[in-house]
C-alpha cells in the first residue's frame, strides 16, 4: 500500500474550508432551504477531494490505472510525446470520481510537457489533441515507455503534476490532480495486453488496464 497523503487530498482543504465556512455564516443568515443546500455544496466538495488509499497488485508486468473513471478509449495511434506507435488507454474521470492520479508502472521520469489548450468536453476524441493537457514519459526498468497524460476537461481549469526530468517513481505513487472533471491517456508499447475494454468502470491502481508479455 502506497499511501502518503491524508484521506482528503491536499489539494482540495481550501475548497473545502471555504465551502464550511460559508455553509456555517449560511446557517445563521439564510433561509433553511438555501443554508441546506450551501450543506449539500460542501458534502459534494468533500467527495470530490476524497483520496482514498489503494492496494497495489503484485503482478510486476501490470499496467495499473492512473485514475478513477471509465474507460473511453482502447486503440492504436500514435504517441506524440514519445514519437511511436503505441496502444492508447484513456480513462474518463466525471465530477464524481476521485480525481487524484497515480502512477502506472515503475519508472524513471524522461520527459515533462506541458501543452495549453481549449477545454471542450474530455470525452471527447479531440480532448487528447485539443484542451490543455501534461504528458510525463516514463522510461521502466525493462526499457519500455509509458507516457501518461493529464487532459483538462469541459469545467477543468487546474492540471497539478509534481514529478520533474529524472525523477524515479513507484507504481501506485500519487504524481498529480486534476481539479473538476478531466481524463488520463496511456501509451502503452504495442506489445501491451489490453485487460479493459471501453465502457468498463477502473479505480486508480487497484485496476489493472493492461499486461506487458513475459
Amino acid at each position: 500500500m502506497n499511501y502518503p497523503h491524508p484521506i482528503l487530498a491536499r489539494e482540495g482543504w481550501p475548497f473545502i474550508a471555504i465551502a464550511f465556512v460559508v455553509a456555517v455564516l449560511g446557517s445563521f443568515f439564510l433561509p433553511g432551504f438555501l443554508a441546506i443546500l450551501l450543506w449539500l455544496v460542501l458534502a459534494f466538495v468533500v467527495q470530490f477531494f476524497r483520496d482514498p488509499p489503494r492496494p497495489i497488485p503484485a503482478d510486476p508486468l501490470a499496467v495499473l490505472s492512473p485514475a478513477d473513471g471509465r474507460i473511453v478509449k482502447v486503440e492504436k495511434v500514435q504517441d506524440p510525446y514519445a514519437g511511436r506507435e503505441a496502444l492508447l488507454i484513456s480513462v474518463f474521470m466525471n465530477v464524481f470520481n476521485v480525481h487524484s492520479n497515480r502512477v502506472s508502472v515503475d519508472g524513471t521520469v524522461r520527459q515533462v510537457q506541458y501543452s495549453p489548450g481549449s477545454f471542450v468536453n474530455a470525452d471527447l476524441d479531440k480532448a487528447s489533441t485539443e484542451n490543455e493537457r501534461n504528458a510525463v514519459v516514463l522510461s521502466t526498468p525493462e526499457g519500455r515507455t509509458v507516457t501518461l497524460v493529464q487532459v483538462a476537461g469541459l469545467i477543468a481549469r487546474r492540471i497539478l503534476c509534481y514529478v520533474k526530468v529524472g525523477d524515479v517513481l513507484s507504481r501506485g505513487q500519487r504524481y498529480g490532480f486534476i481539479r473538476f472533471g478531466s481524463r488520463v491517456d496511456v501509451y502503452l508499447p504495442l506489445e501491451a495486453q489490453p485487460q479493459v475494454a471501453i465502457g468498463d468502470k477502473v479505480s486508480a491502481t487497484s485496476t489493472v488496464l493492461a499486461r506487458f508479455p513475459a
